[in-house]
């Protein structure tokens, strides 16, 4: 037997064995974590003050956006959903509206929601617009406080900032500093606005933030999120190993 065959067979298993685990890695790295899990003393109420910034311009792929501050913003909590703008599902950021800094929106929940575990037996999901919750029953629902819970709108124009917003994942407990803006693309004038309450619902509740500072102040499932980035880049890796052993392997004969 060649060399080139072994290392075909070798790939062929290793490419089942990696693709087996990361199936199951898959399944549970995104368990909800227990309520005690996080430092439930962090998860009050956003921190809404007023604000000295005035207006200012920043640029993004050589368009000007205006960006109006409102309020000085402060918010610990904790991730439930998200929408990338420039996901493969989301034409309205980028294509229709030319809006290249409202990179991604993070809806997170605080206090009771947090420390009542409810978020364990709900889903949620989010679009180009909204965070959706969903509960099973009306008991659930009964325990689920909506005012407790916020679509932020992210906006920024720091390499850095955007790179640590893009790493936060469902379960992470984060921290927004920076301050709830309206903003105008001087271009189009396409503008969008931002709550400045957290008891309204409905279309214009969600808050925009342009942000400051990003921290994920404690990962969800960290152990299990690496192992899921490092067999999904062994069963990726032993499968291109396999296919290029397979293609320079000489012939099995079919006879012994």
């Amino acid at each position: 037997m060649t060399a080139s065959s072994l290392l075909e067979g070798l790939f062929k298993y290793l490419f089942i064995l990696s693709a087996c685990i990361a199936g199951v890695v898959h399944v549970y790295k995104d368990a909800w974590p227990r309520p005690d899990y996080y430092d439930l003393s962090l998860l009050e109420a956003p921190l809404q003050t007023k604000t000295d910034r005035e207006p200012f311009d920043i640029e993004a792929k050589q368009l000007r956006y205006g960006i109006a501050p409102k309020f000085d913003y402060d918010l610990y909590g904790v991730v439930v959903s998200y929408s990338n703008a420039d996901g493969f599902t989301n034409i309205w950021h980028h294509k229709r509206w030319q809006d290249f800094i409202n990179v991604r929106d993070l809806c997170v929940i605080w206090g009771k929601n947090v420390e009542s575990g409810v978020y364990k037996d709900m889903k949620f999901n989010s679009d180009s617009w909204t965070c959706w919750a969903y509960w099973p029953d009306q008991e659930t629902g009964r325990r689920f406080t909506m005012t407790e819970l916020s679509n932020n709108h992210l906006v920024t124009d720091n390499d850095a900032v955007k790179a640590a917003l893009m790493q936060a994942e469902t379960g992470d407990l984060i921290h927004i500093s920076g301050v709830l803006a309206a903003y105008t693309n001087r271009s189009t004038g396409g503008t969008r606005g931002t709550s400045t309450t957290r008891n309204d619902t409905g279309q214009g509740a969600c808050e925009t933030i342009y942000v400051d500072a990003f921290d994920i102040v404690k990962k969800a499932n960290p152990g299990l999120r690496r192992l899921s980035k490092l067999f999904n880049w062994l069963t990726l890796l032993s499968f291109l190993g396999f296919v290029a052993m397979f293609l320079i392997a000489p012939p099995k004969s079919r006879y012994r």
